[in-house]
Order: C-alpha cells, then sequence, then structure tokens
C-alpha cells in the first residue's frame, strides 16, 4: 500500500512554507554570495572557451584546408592576422590549446564555488534546524519520531546538497551551452539555427507537464522516508525488548511494510522520471537528425524549401558537432527540474521544521534567576497539552531546605508536575515561583541551571564516564568529578571497569547495567551542585542494598537544599517534610507519612500494598485500581 501526503507528519508546517528554495537562497545564499559569484563567473568562461575548439574547426575548414573563405576571427581586425597558411595553421592550433588550458582553470574554479557554497549553506542549514528544533517544547517531540526528525536533518539536507552542487552546476552549464550555443550558431547561420532550436519550445512544455506530475509524487516520498527511518530507529533502539520477546518475524513484517511504503511511492516517481527522461532525449535526437538533414542537402545539393544562401562545409561540421552539444544539455534539463522539485520539497519540510511556533516564549532581555533561599511556590498550576488537563489547581509550597515527595499511581501527573518546575512546558493557568520569581518572568536557562533533575530514564551520551559525569558541567576538574562519582556510591564500580574514568560507555550507555547508569545520572547532578534537586525514581534501576547508600548521599545531598522526589517505593521518602498524593492529575492528600498512614486514604494504602497487606485492602481501592490500569494500557495515561 502507498503512502500518502496524509502520512507526512510535518504536512501542517510544510503547507505554511511558500517558495522554499527562494527563501533558501534569501536567508542563506546571500552570505556566500562571493562563492557563488566565482562559480557563475567561471561557468560562463568555461563553456564558452568549451566552444572556441568546434568554431576554430569550422574556420581552419574553409579558411585553410579547403580555401573557400578568408581567414578571419570574430571581433580580430584582419590586419593582426597572419597570411600565410603556416601562420594561420599555427594560430588556430594555439587558439585550441589556449582554450584548453584556460578552460581547466575555469572548470577548477567552478567546481570550487559551487562546491564551497553548497557546503556551507548546508552545514548552515543543518545546524540552524537542529538549533531552532531543540530549543522547542516537549510538547512538540510527543507526536514526533526521532527517525522522522532525523529523515529532516539528514536526508532532506543532503537532497539540498545535491542540488545547490550538482543541479546548480548543471543548471548553468545549460543555460551557457544553449545560449552561447545558440548565439554561435544564429551568427554563423541563422535561418539553419532556427532548424536545429525547433526541439526547444517542445522540450519546455514536455518540462512543465513533468514538474506538474512529480511534485506532489516527491512530496508523498519524503514522508514514507521518514516513516521507515522511524521504524528502523526504533527497532535497533529496542533491539534487547525484540530478542527478549521473541519478535524478530514480527518486526521483519514491520520494517518490510514501511519499506515497501517507501518503495512504493519511490517507485512511482522512478516511473515517472524513467518515462520522461527518454522521450526528452528522442525529442532532441529528432532535433539533431533534422538539422543533419537539412544542412547536408544544403551543402550537397543546395538551400532546401524557402531557406536561401550559402552553407560552407566547415560551417555545416560546426552546426554538427555544435547541436551535438547542445543535445545533451537539452535532455538533462529534465534532471534539473528533478533535483529542484526534490530541493524543493525538502526545503519545505526544513523550513516547516524551523517555522515551528512549539518554542516556550521567553524575554530575551529576562533577568536570571537569583536563589537565596530556595522557597517553591505552585500557586493553583493547571496543565494539558491538548484540551484535557493532566495535572489541575495544583497547589502547594515548599519551604527551603525541605523536601517534597510525590507520591500515586501510575498517570497520576507526577513527573508533569516536576517538569514543570523545569520549565519543560508552560503552565496553561497559574503560576510556579522560586523566591517569588515567576518562572516564566526570568531566563530559561538560568532556571535550568538553578535545578538538578535525576530522571527515572536515564540517558548517557556516546562517550566516556568521565565525560558523561562532567556534562552540563564541563569546567569540573577530576577531582571534583571523582566526588561526585564517590557520592553517587559509583566510584568503586566505575575504578572497576577496563578503563576506569575513561571507559567508552556506548550509545546510551548500553555497556552498563541500569543501576551503573543510574549512579553515573546522580553523580551528574551531584556535581552540578545545584539549588534545587529534581529526583524522578532516581533509585528505580537499583538493588535495595545500592539503594541504602545511594540514600545516604543524596540525604548529604537534600539536607541544606529544596528537594522534590518521586518514588514508587514509599520507604524512601517516608522521612519527607511534606508528601503530596496525586491521583488523576490532582493533590487528594497531603502531609506527612505518619499523618497519611493515620487518615487511611490513598497513600495508607499504597503503602499497604507494598508492605504486602494486599488482603486488607478496601474493595473500592482495588477497583480503582484496575480501571486506572485499564486506562494506562489503552494509552489514556
Amino acid at each position: 500500500m502507498a503512502a500518502h501526503d496524509d502520512d507526512d507528519p510535518f504536512e501542517e508546517q510544510r503547507e505554511r512554507v511558500d517558495d522554499a528554495i527562494l527563501r533558501l537562497f534569501r536567508e542563506y545564499g546571500l552570505s556566500h554570495r562571493f562563492e557563488y559569484g566565482v562559480a557563475l563567473a567561471a561557468s560562463v568562461f568555461a563553456r564558452l572557451l568549451d566552444l572556441l575548439p568546434t568554431i576554430m574547426l569550422g574556420v581552419a575548414i574553409d579558411a585553410i584546408l579547403l580555401g573557400t573563405t578568408g581567414f578571419s576571427l570574430f571581433l580580430v581586425p584582419d590586419a593582426w592576422l597572419p597570411t600565410s597558411p603556416d601562420g594561420q595553421f599555427a594560430l588556430s592550433a594555439t587558439i585550441i590549446a589556449g582554450a584548453f588550458v584556460f578552460g581547466t582553470a575555469f572548470h577548477w574554479l567552478r567546481n570550487w564555488g559551487w562546491n564551497a557554497s553548497a557546503q556551507h549553506i548546508t552545514h548552515d542549514v543543518r545546524v540552524d534546524t537542529y538549533e531552532r528544533m531543540q530549543r522547542l517544547g516537549l510538547e512538540f517531540f510527543s507526536d514526533k519520531q526521532t527517525g522522522e526528525l532525523m529523515s529532516i536533518l539528514s536526508n532532506d539536507v543532503n537532497q539540498l546538497e545535491r542540488f545547490l552542487n550538482d543541479g546548480l552546476n548543471s543548471a548553468s552549464r545549460l543555460l551557457v551551452m544553449m545560449f552561447g550555443v545558440a548565439g554561435v550558431l544564429l551568427y554563423l547561420n541563422w535561418q539553419l539555427a532556427l532548424v536545429a532550436l525547433l526541439p526547444a519550445p517542445l522540450i519546455a512544455g514536455f518540462t512543465y507537464a513533468f514538474i506538474r506530475i512529480i511534485r506532489p509524487k516527491y512530496k508523498t516520498m519524503r514522508a514514507t522516508v521518514g516513516a521507515l527511518n522511524s521504524r528502523l530507529e526504533n527497532n535497533l533502539g529496542g533491539i534487547q525488548v525484540i530478542k527478549s520477546s521473541n519478535t524478530e518475524r514480527y518486526e521483519d513484517d514491520r520494517v518490510d511494510d514501511a519499506s515497501y511504503e517507501y518503495y512504493d511511492a519511490n517507485w512511482d516517481a522512478i516511473w515517472t522520471r524513467i518515462k520522461f527522461f527518454p522521450t526528452l532525449q528522442l525529442i532532441s535526437g529528432l532535433g539533431f537528425v533534422f538539422t543533419f538533414v537539412v544542412g547536408g542537402y544544403w551543402v550537397f545539393v543546395g538551400p532546401p524549401g524557402p531557406l536561401y544562401g550559402t552553407l560552407t562545409i566547415g560551417t555545416f561540421v560546426v552546426f554538427i558537432t555544435l547541436s551535438q552539444q547542445i543535445i545533451w544539455p537539452m535532455a538533462q534539463f529534465g534532471q534539473i527540474i528533478n533535483m529542484y522539485q526534490r530541493a524543493d520539497a525538502s526545503s519545505a519540510r526544513i523550513f516547516g521544521l524551523m517555522d515551528e511556533t512549539g518554542m516556550l516564549e521567553q524575554d530575551v532581555d529576562a533577568p536570571d534567576l537569583a536563589i537565596e533561599e530556595g522557597r517553591v511556590e505552585y500557586d493553583d498550576v493547571t496543565f494539558g497539552y491538548d484540551e484535557e488537563p493532566i495535572v489541575e489547581d495544583i497547589d502547594f509550597v515548599v519551604e527551603p531546605g525541605d523536601t517534597c515527595a510525590l507520591v500515586g499511581p501510575t498517570g497520576a501527573g507526577k513527573s508533569t508536575v516536576l517538569k514543570l518546575l523545569l520549565r519543560m512546558y508552560d503552565v496553561d493557568e497559574g503560576a510556579i515561583r522560586i523566591d517569588g520569581q515567576d518562572l516564566r518572568e526570568v531566563s530559561l536557562r538560568s532556571v535550568r541551571q538553578s535545578i538538578g533533575y535525576v530522571s527515572q530514564d536515564t540517558f548517557l551520551f556516546y562517550g566516556t564516564v568521565r565525560e558523561n559525569i562532567a556534562y552540563g558541567t564541563f569546567t569540573a576538574d577530576d577531582e571534583e568529578i571523582v566526588e561526585a562519582a564517590k557520592a553517587a556510591e559509583a566510584h568503586e564500580f566505575i575504578t572497576d571497569l577496563p578503563a576506569g574514568y575513561e571507559t567508552m560507555v556506548g550509545e546510551r550507555g548500553v555497556k552498563l547495567s541500569g543501576g551503573q547508569r543510574q549512579r553515573i545520572s546522580i553523580a551528574r547532578a551531584i556535581l552540578k551542585d545545584p539549588d534545587v534537586l529534581v529526583l524522578d525514581e532516581a533509585t528505580s534501576d537499583v538493588d535495595t542494598e545500592t539503594e541504602m547508600l545511594i540514600q545516604r548521599s543524596l540525604d548529604e545531598l537534600t539536607e541544606e537544599r529544596t528537594t522534590f522526589a518521586i518514588a514508587h517505593r514509599l520507604s524512601t521518602i517516608k522521612d519527607a517534610e511534606t508528601i503530596l498524593v496525586l491521583e488523576d492529575g490532582r493533590i487528594v492528600e497531603r502531609g506527612r507519612h505518619e499523618k497519611l498512614l493515620e487518615n487511611g486514604g490513598l497513600y495508607a494504602h499504597l503503602w499497604g500494598v507494598q508492605a504486602g497487606e494486599i488482603d486488607e485492602l478496601p474493595e473500592e481501592f482495588i477497583e480503582r485500581a484496575a480501571r486506572r490500569t485499564a486506562r494506562t494500557e489503552a494509552g489514556d495515561d
């Protein structure tokens, strides 16, 4: 089944872009106009010099070999030219040799100019696209797959490079050759020149029809390649799950389906191209044959039909040779249009992503967050991705140096509440303040610099253990890195690794266990020494003994700073000054551990589950838990 244009996850962004190629040159090409100027000038001179040997051949045949005309050169006074055949032949040979030598130099400049400009522009586009994408809010990434984004940064940018280099290079050659050859032919014999150029209008009309047909096919193809990349990226990232679930054949089928959709869309475009290009070449070839027949008849018999005048053998040779040279550029015109259409579709996706409005609003002159005490206030906060709120009426205060724990069933909104503190999202209603400063009124950089975050989904970058601990605190020295690792109970296992702190962790830290990755992530937060600390299931991937050791270090780390903690194992947060119990995005209970147990509410029931007192739980709690689980499994979390 072929993919349709509606499958493009960036269709909405792409449809907002007008004149994508024109915008590309306006925003990026102008800054590299020197390279373009060199490329264009060199293209003109190189192609004109390419014509010179053929022109001199015609002059030599008529004036030197046959003697039917006098030896003369365009724009050169006859008094400057030699009168003897030997001198004329030597001058002709010298001009032909010079054309090849200087033509080679201009061809080198032409290639340098096109390649340099293409590489600079695609580098700028790729970096700008990434920078823009990286600053989008998390809402944007919630419905986009990594492979789709990679398709823009890689495949689409590469399409631009091919057009900016090969496409523009070929276009300049085509235009210079067509106008240069046409000018020479018209100068030599305007009547036969019109015969040679008869296919041009037909080629132009044929190419216009091709553009109309191929454009939607390329848009569909760009969508399917993004879907295929996403499928491959997901499967490679989840290879361990695939193997442990014995689902290789199932994933083979899914990749086969995604690949076939790309194949189907790509073949649709290819089928259009392979019908177009041979037809274009046939039209050009018929023009050459017609020129040969008319010109040959003119030389041996006389001017046919309404034509008049004399056609020398030398001029006929020049016509045949140059007609052959003009046929290939005319046939290549379709290839250039093909590259242009691909680049236009890719440019629209790139600029559509650049124009995405999902960035968090912030004043460029906003002051930095200044934390003196660390008092955090949620003031009637409500937030949702769409119209449906995820968390609603969240209202609480955490005093400086206190620990606030968030507990509740899966999908209750605990992580979302803390992501709002980091301004991963902006609140829809209400406000979040630290020491009285609304987080929306201070610089985003200072907010995240002041808050340390340890997620339950630990991510390590490809690199060494040392680099991953120091990530975000790049000026830290070796001693500070080691101390942070010791505080996170990571130093001992790190020193046992093959290269210690210089051990490569592999992509996403695949060479380390989950607990080891989590301790490195904790060491990263400790090294940052933040004013506010957020622990989102920070010890979920470690065993009980390691958790005890890490918890001891975290107790020291949190002693004098405001801390937020999410934990399913309630024993790790029972000493928190404030415990907030969330259910369905709302705070349903709050207080200390002992008080919440006495209340006999949701917290007490969750504690009973972990204590193994399942038989003593009320039936209402079990039924609500079953409903929550059903919603979560249905993707309604």
